[in-house]
């Protein structure tokens, strides 16, 4: 995804908005005004609103990958790249809310097919990720395989997804890093092998 200086910079004053605002909040109109732009200069980078939101659920998409790969590279143990996948995520959504707004936005995802798409995108993202580190701890007899991968996927990101909706609708009031650990902790328990 080719992305210019200016559209990220339009990317995250939308962020600001979707934070502030919501959805609704998120018009060319406050956008222009929020960037002391006209309402042509937004248009000259994007067509519409949507196009706005698409281009940040695919930077969204791109930067997850790249980021989680780089950490499946690294020669950490399978359950530290576990923690590590997931601490990634926490630490970069708490510097980018808007993102977390982005994909859990109530009338966002009812807004266009378009989006939605984009919304699963990122989801494959995270799932492969995930999935690839849970394959190679059953293989090595560190996760549990009375349970398939598909079906522990499920059960992580399913963990994963309930935790930031719950830090989005208290407004990001509690610290996502240090409860997310926690949840990590709690998912490492149920997933290990069992000692014989």
């Amino acid at each position: 995804m080719d992305i210019s200086e200016r559209q990220l910079e339009i990317i995250e004053a939308a962020g600001r908005i979707l934070t502030s605002s919501g959805v609704s909040g998120l018009t060319i109109k406050n956008l222009a005004a929020e960037m002391k732009f006209s309402e042509s200069a937004i248009y000259r980078h994007f067509k519409s609103k949507e196009e706005i939101i698409i281009a940040m659920l695919n930077y969204l998409a791109q930067t997850m990958d790249t980021r989680l790969t780089k950490t499946l590279a690294t020669e950490l143990s399978v359950e530290e790249k576990f923690m590590e996948l997931f601490r990634n995520q926490f630490s970069f959504f708490k510097k980018n809310p808007h993102f977390v707004v982005a994909v859990f936005s109530d009338g966002l995802m009812e807004a266009s097919q378009a989006i939605n798409e984009t919304i699963l995108k990122i989801m494959e993202v995270k799932v492969r990720h995930v999935h690839a580190v849970l394959a190679e701890g059953q293989k090595k007899g560190i996760f549990t395989k009375a349970i398939s991968t598909a079906e522990l996927v499920h059960m992580v990101m399913g963990a994963f997804r309930l935790h930031m909706y719950k830090w989005r609708i208290a407004n990001f009031r509690f610290d996502i890093k240090k409860s997310g650990e926690s949840m990590i902790q709690s998912l490492l328990t149920l997933i290990k092998a069992k000692s014989k």
